[in-house]
């Protein structure tokens, strides 16, 4: 079977002559934090001379084996980086093997012309000096490419969520069963207002496979523990078998999680239906459930096989849920520092979801650059513990934190603009809770280290930083003002 994402693989971009690698190879290693090797480059180094040079003198047979031998030493590496290979480089078996073994392929898409108009225009390529030549090349080598390819892209933004085993497309429910990795059976999750809508159709998506359907409550009740212990006591699946979970955050959340620990760990789908699952909740690997003294605290980091986001499925979400999933979509737009509300809605999934993977993939554990997609959520998560996850909803919580975090970030420089638009976009308002309980689950939360807690901020669009530790008359001065007087 083929591996459905490249966590902790390698990841080999492989594509005809001019199709890019290079370029997109170099982009992708330095958005994922990885160090990136372009084959035929270091093919050129090693040799002091060109490739053009290493044909002419040597043969192609010579630089074919300096090429298997450079892939065989990249893949050995422990560190998973981003390698560009060259354009023949898949011709041979030992290499073919390899890639399988250590890396994921995504097969950079180029059509012939294109490809031609490129590598003629330079004329320093070996094999492109006869344009018949060149197409019988691409005709012949394009069945390896997609046989090896475990995902395909055309730019920065695709190879990214082909990295992540992301798949957004309109109609992508009635593909989730072509998705669904491997050949196990399958249960399937949804919440109760999810499988109203929506089950009939992944039922039908899933076909023979399909072995059981579990509902869970909506909302937050689906994390409590008692929803939880009934689905995994429901669940009758081997090791090689699969959950799909259909459903908003907390519907991923739960079934991630019973993936997670089900059996020691099973593989899962992650089919987020909501705004706030398309652009954060379902992706990224963070499953969990609420206990009574904190949101989240129970959970683990279990990366899906698959996440499978249809926007269309956005246009029957009721008002208030698209407001819950707004929260979290102008966070990520603050954090890159651009209007991501602003755009169409299958866009502005797209690119939210893309903007989160990459971060996650960068730091899957929350070791690191990771925190910063914790913006207002160390205030958010006080009030929905204070708020017995009722009111406020993660949402309206999330878009208090936002303000508190700017709120502060402004006092250290940060232009006010930015909580303008914040403010104008999600319209927060206090809520009403115990403040004393918010201030004591503060220091309960997940981020808290050395007793403190932590909080993000923004230095400038774009520049957020993590681990802040506020005064103790800053923070609740802070978290104060999202409160509303009783």
């Amino acid at each position: 079977m083929h591996p459905t994402h490249a966590l902790d693989r390698h990841i080999a971009l492989a594509g005809f002559m001019g199709a890019g690698k290079t370029t997109l190879g170099s982009d992708l290693a330095l958005a994922l934090g990885r160090g990136f090797v372009d084959v035929d480059a270091e093919i050129e180094r090693e040799a002091g001379t060109s490739i053009t040079d290493i044909f002419s003198s040597r043969g192609e047979s010579e630089f074919r084996l300096l090429e298997e031998r450079r892939i065989r030493e990249a893949l050995a590496t422990c560190e998973p980086a981003v390698l560009a290979l060259g354009g023949g480089a898949l011709g041979a078996e030992v290499t073919r093997k390899a890639l399988g073994e250590r890396a994921f392929t995504i097969l950079v898409e180029v059509d012939v012309e294109e490809a031609w108009r490129r590598v003629a225009s330079v004329g320093d390529r070996p094999l492109a000096s006869d344009e018949a030549r060149f197409r019988e090349l691409y005709a012949e080598r394009l069945p390896v490419y997609r046989d090896c390819a475990d995902a395909t892209c055309s730019d920065l933004e695709s190879a990214i969520l082909a990295a992540g085993g992301v798949e957004v497309a309109s109609g992508a429910l009635a593909r989730l069963g072509e998705l669904a990795p491997g050949e196990g059976k399958i249960a399937l999750i949804m919440d109760e207002n999810v499988r109203r809508l929506y089950g009939a159709a992944a039922e039908k998506a899933l076909s023979d496979r399909l072995v059981s359907t579990h509902e869970l409550p909506a909302g937050e009740k689906a994390k409590s523990f008692g929803s939880f212990q009934r689905l995994l006591e429901l669940l009758s699946l081997e090791r090689g078998d699969l959950i799909v979970a259909l459903g908003g955050g907390c519907t991923t959340d739960a079934a991630g999680f019973a993936a997670a620990t089900y059996m020691r760990g099973i593989e899962w789908v992650s089919a987020p239906t909501s705004l706030v699952g398309q652009v954060d909740a379902g992706i990224g690997g963070k499953t969990a459930i609420n206990i009574h003294t904190g949101k989240n605290l129970v959970g683990a980091f279990h990366w899906p096989a698959r996440t499978v986001i249809d926007p269309d499925l956005l246009v029957t979400l009721p008002e208030q849920e698209r407001r819950e999933g707004m929260a979290e979509l102008v966070k990520h737009g603050v954090l890159l520092g651009e209007h991501l509300w602003e755009l169409p809605d299958a866009e502005m999934v797209r690119r939210s979801a893309a903007y989160k993977l990459k971060i996650c993939l960068r730091d899957p554990k929350e070791k690191g650059v990771r925190a910063t997609l914790n913006l207002g959520h160390t205030f958010a998560h006080a009030l929905e513990v204070a708020g017995a996850y009722g009111s406020p909803t993660h949402g309206e919580a999330v878009a208090l934190g936002l303000v508190a975090a700017l709120r502060i970030s402004i006092e250290r420089g940060l232009d006010p603009v930015w909580l303008e638009e914040v403010e104008q976009v999600l319209a927060p308002r206090p809520v009403a809770v115990d403040r004393d309980l918010a201030w004591a689950a503060l220091f309960r939360d997940k981020k808290v280290a050395g007793g403190r807690p932590k909080f993000v901020l923004l230095e400038a669009p774009g520049k957020p930083v993590w681990g802040v530790e506020l005064g103790e008359d800053e923070a609740r001065k802070a978290l104060d003002s999202l409160i509303a007087d009783s």
